[in-house]
Parts: structure tokens; sequence; C-alpha cells
């Protein structure tokens, strides 16, 4: 690969003093005067620049071995907003009140931030799991004066297209389920365009295993090389009984694989959830129904295993309450949201089972991300090898 024509390389003590060459295609082979160390280290710092040069302009790039191994299978990428503003309207899985949701650009190291447009004065609040707050069923978040629940599908969407920084407005306390699935959310952020911004992402890796139990159900974090997810459930229903799925994190894997899968429920326990002041918004058409023996939906399922599909792409919503994209591997068995978000807690607890990763033009910041003011930088070079 060229950049142009001819490509300047300032060489340091190649042959015990500075040199300055230029390197045009048609001449590879004119080295003069240079024995063949230097030949080799000549080439191999122009294949430094050449990588360097294009992370430096790429949006992101899965890195699987360079430069002798020190990079082996990390993320780099630049943080990501939204090109323009945009809206969708729906009702609420659980209060099923109607309400609108509007994204909207936001700077650099702004995270995700919720704005509440109910008649107020716009308060907002972060996307963290310091402002967690116990419910049943959903994800919520409360704090500056308002609540807002049911966000773990619209935070899956975010963090599945390597969004950081965005402003989401509601009109009401509750995220619209659509139809029951990220995918209406991730249509409606590609509608409007995702641009990189100035500074590069940092990602928390994980060093030493975590892990919540709660009797048989457990979900633990464990060192790997790239964000991966190993997700179990069992239910008592011919149409799940035992599924497993393993998902390792890319932009377009997200998109074919886990965007799609809608949430589900049982028939016999939608009294029982309605008494409860739960499902309310739910119906056929934002939510798999199952009975006794099958699905209520005309419409089939979009998997076979989309149960499980959809229990991954619950735990990357709840996960994106971390405040920054994470390395390891999550492996979930028969887990929820509450075990979900216990184990962010837990990950934020064990600051020295953990690593970040930062570029060296990055800074973590304390508003996206609170939990993380002591941070642990990882040592000067971009990433770290596992």
């Amino acid at each position: 690969m060229w950049l142009g024509n001819t490509t300047r390389l300032l060489i340091a003590h190649c042959t015990g003093t500075s040199a300055l060459f230029h390197l045009k295609k048609s001449h590879m082979s004119r080295f003069y005067n240079i024995d063949v160390n230097c030949y080799i280290g000549l080439f191999v710092m122009y294949f430094q620049l050449l990588m360097r040069l294009f992370l430096e302009k790429s949006a992101g790039i899965r890195v699987a071995e360079c430069l002798g191994g020190n990079y082996r299978g990390n993320l780099v990428r630049l943080q990501q907003t939204i090109a323009s503003i945009v809206s969708c309207s729906g009702v609420g899985l659980h209060s099923g009140q109607s309400v609108t949701l509007t994204f909207r650009p936001a700077p650099v190291d702004t995270g995700v931030v919720f704005v509440n447009r109910n008649g107020k004065a716009g308060a907002s609040l972060t996307a963290s799991i310091k402002h967690l707050v116990p419910t049943e069923l959903c994800t919520a978040i409360s704090g500056n004066g308002f609540q807002v629940k049911t966000i773990e599908h619209v935070l899956a969407a975010l963090a599945g297209l390597d969004i950081d920084n965005l402003y989401v407005e509601l009109d009401a306390g509750e995220a619209p389920v659509m139809d029951g699935s990220a995918a209406p959310f991730v249509r409606l952020i590609q509608s409007a365009g995702i641009v990189s911004q100035n500074r590069r992402q940092s990602y928390l890796k994980i060093t030493q295993p975590i892990e919540v139990v709660d009797d048989t159900r457990r979900v633990r974090i464990e060192p790997s090389a790239t964000p991966r997810i190993t997700y179990s459930i069992q239910y008592d229903h011919p149409l799940i009984q035992t599924q497993t799925y393993v998902y390792e994190h890319s932009v377009l894997a997200f998109e074919r694989e886990i965007a799609d899968a809608r949430t589900f429920g049982f028939l016999n326990e939608v009294e029982a959830l309605w008494a409860r002041g739960l499902g309310r918004g739910g119906n056929l058409e934002n939510t798999v129904v199952l009975s006794h023996d099958g699905i209520l939906n005309e419409s089939g399922l979009r998997f076979t295993n989309e149960f499980v599909r959809h229990k991954v792409l619950d735990l990357i919503g709840d996960f994106s309450l971390l405040g920054v994209p994470f390395i390891g591997h999550v492996v979930a068995d028969r887990s929820g949201h509450a075990m979900h978000t216990r184990l962010v807690e837990q990950i934020l607890d064990h600051p020295e089972k953990w690593v970040l990763l930062n570029g060296p033009d990055s800074a973590a910041t304390s508003e996206p991300v609170p939990a993380l003011a002591a941070l642990r930088p990882a040592s000067l070079i971009a990433l770290q090898a596992s």
C-alpha cells in the first residue's frame, strides 16, 4: 500500500545517524550502502508507519496480530456519535404510555445521556450504573428528579453500533418498546448516519475473573482478547428447553445476529404481570408470547433460538451502564437484568481486576463514567496484549 507516489520516512539511527529516504514505487530496490539489518529495520519501520496512519484514520478496526504480538486481538477506534437528529414514537412495554424518543448528536466524552422532555426543563441523567434503581423485568435509572425505565434495548442498539456519545430525549418515563427488539433503534441510528469524533475510545479490559452467583444462576466475566458473550438459558417449554449462544462483538455481528431478537413472555403469566403494573403495553406486535406448547404470534420466530439471542441483547444493554466498552468474555447461565447489573457493580468494585486501555491522545472522563474516577490507564501504548 502506497500513500501517494512518494513516501517520506525519517529513519533514526539506522546507520548510526539519521537519514531521510525518499521511496518511490519504481525504485524499491535502490538502497545503496545499507546493510541487511538496516534494510530489514527500514521495512519494519515503514510497516509500522503505515499501520499507525491507518489506525489513526480508521473509525475502528480489529487488530488480530500486529508488530510482534504487542497489539494482539484488541480493538482501536475513535469515539462515535450520530450525524443528525432522528425520532421515533411508540408505547412503553410496561406502562403502556405513548412516548416519543429523539436521538441527538453529543460531543466527545459525553457518554449516553437521557434527557427528560416531559413538560420539564430538560433534566438530564447519564446512563451509568450509579443511577440504577431496583425494578422488575427491565432496567431503569433514576436521578435529577426523573426516572426512565426499560432502557436496555436502546442501550443495546447504541453499544451494538459502537455509539459512544448521544443525547436520548424522552417525553415519558419509559423508552418505547417498538417491536420488542433493538432493530428499530438500529435502523433509526443508521438513518441518522454515524460519524467518528476526534478522540479515541477507551476500553475496560478484564485481567482477572469476576463472578456473581445466585443459587443455580450465575454470570461471570473473564479475560479475553475480544468482547465475547456466551449465554445459556433453560425453560421448561418445548420451544426453548436449553439454548446456548456464543456472540463475539462486531457491528455486523450485532446487526445480523442479535438486533432482531424480540422480548418474550408466557401467556400463563400475563394476568400476574398486569396485577403488578407490568406488561401493559405488551402485545403480539412487540412480544413473543408463548402458550403451553407453542407461540401465539402468527409471524413465528425470527430465529429458532430467538429467546437466548434476546438474552444476549439484554446483557449488551445492561453492560453499557459500565460507561465504557469492555474487553472480556461474559459467561451467563440462566441470568437476567438484576444479575447483569450486579456484575457491572462488581467489576467497578474490583479495579485490581481490570485495566483501562487508552489511546495516547485520549482521556478518560468522569462524567459519562463517574464510577471509573480511579481508572488505572494502561501504559504508554494504545493497546495491550491479552
